[in-house]
């Protein structure tokens, strides 16, 4: 797909249908978050990819919706490892923007693929580091579920661009 075309096709997807994702494809999708750049390329980030099948109550903990929990194939929760990350002469961890940065190189890599995502960050935090088995200084950032579509796109509800695009001072 284009990339106009495809920026404009990506939704966040609420309903999933019942479909496995093929080792291909997931790979395709998981080496996109690889790719993405990250601050003095230190890449202290990581993905848990995980089958909804048989860990839906589990999952529910985490953020309790079925299209989240049950319907999807698979979950990813993106992670970061501060201490690892660069941080700017002012104190300001990059941890976070590398991490969206990748996953959203992942998030359209998904929607490339006919896939659908949504990204979630008002999830329990002390429930994915349990559910995930994130060990001591890996924090979970954002989540979505991966899986193929069983909803439509609503339309894009944007602000007018000069509202957001400011030039020469804000």
């Amino acid at each position: 797909m284009e990339f106009t075309e495809l920026i404009l096709a990506r939704y966040s997807v609420r309903s999933y249908q019942h479909r496995e994702i093929a080792d291909e494809i997931l790979a395709l999708v998981l080496e996109a978050f690889r790719l993405a750049p990250t601050a003095a390329n230190r890449q202290a980030l990581g993905l848990v990819v995980t089958k909804t099948a048989g860990r839906e109550e589990e999952l529910r903990r985490v953020y309790n919706t079925d299209w989240f929990a049950a319907q999807p194939p698979l979950v990813v929760c993106a992670c970061v490892e501060r201490s690892k990350c660069w941080v700017r002469r002012d104190g300001k961890n990059y941890g976070d923007v590398d991490v969206a940065i990748a996953m959203d190189h992942l998030i359209l890599a998904a929607a490339n693929e006919g896939l659908g995502t949504c990204w979630i960050g008002a999830f329990d935090p002390e429930a994915a580091r349990e559910v995930f088995g994130l060990p001591e200084g890996v924090d979970p950032v954002v989540l979505t579920p991966l899986g193929y579509p069983a909803d439509s796109p609503r339309p894009k509800l944007r602000k007018d661009m000069g509202q957001l695009v400011h030039t020469d001072r804000w």
